[in-house]
């Protein structure tokens, strides 16, 4: 699974990332950093909007289906992330996964090595340096207490490739800058669900104060390479 990413990044990077498709708006972000991005946070996700342009759009990591009649406290099920084998098949995520459909920008994510003295966290980025596009579906959910309409999503996750597999079993499904249009109109299906070419990532060691989820999110050291 990927339960941890960062987000650092300008718009005119943001902008570069989502060619050839065009951004409409570029919502309320006020792109402060976070080096510690965790499940029922706030993230930034991409849409497509009217007339072919995508717009960004705040949404809660960790989607809550439109079907969901209780309040959000009660609701207990993990689903910031989705499995690429039962995306369809899961009544939390097959209506998403058919009608809304989302890319989520990170510039890195966390991964945790089993080691005898304890986890160990990695951090994987893209090769050449460029923000990763993780392949998510979103739905709207109204809050029976109060009314308010809260969107949310949840990250596709499937096998690994060789490369990201010495840590983990999973990993998170990163889209390609020409998939991104069939992917957001649903024109594409679970073929795209693929792990990332051998060539995509790469990866480094980082201290474990990672592995506290209340790690300061504000903190680059979180990001740095250690021995």
């Amino acid at each position: 699974m990927c339960g941890r990413f960062t987000r650092e990044w300008t718009w005119e990077q943001v902008h570069a990332f989502s060619q050839p498709l065009v951004l409409e708006h570029l919502g309320q972000s006020n792109l402060e950093p976070n080096y510690n991005v965790c499940p029922t946070n706030i993230i930034d996700t991409l849409v497509m909007g009217a007339h072919g342009k995508v717009r960004i759009v705040p949404m809660r990591w960790g989607l809550i289906p439109a079907w969901w009649k209780k309040t959000l406290k009660e609701f207990k099920l993990a689903t910031f992330n989705a499995r690429s084998e039962t995306v369809t098949e899961k009544a939390t995520f097959r209506s998403a996964f058919r009608r809304h459909r989302c890319i989520i920008p990170a510039s890195g994510y966390y991964e945790w090595e089993d080691t005898p003295s304890g986890k160990q966290p990695h951090y994987y980025t893209r090769r050449n340096g460029q923000l990763l596009g993780f392949a998510g579906i979103w739905d709207e959910w109204t809050d029976p207490e109060t009314g308010e309409i809260i969107k949310s999503c949840a990250m596709l996750i499937t096998e690994p490739s060789k490369f990201a597999a010495r840590y983990h079993d999973r990993m998170p499904v990163i889209l390609e800058p020409s998939q991104f249009e069939d992917w957001l109109t649903a024109k594409s299906g679970i073929e795209v669900l693929q792990p990332a070419a051998e060539e995509v990532l790469q990866e480094h060691a980082v201290s474990r104060r990672v592995n506290s989820s209340r790690a300061d999110r504000n903190d680059h050291a979180l990001i740095e390479k250690i021995a």
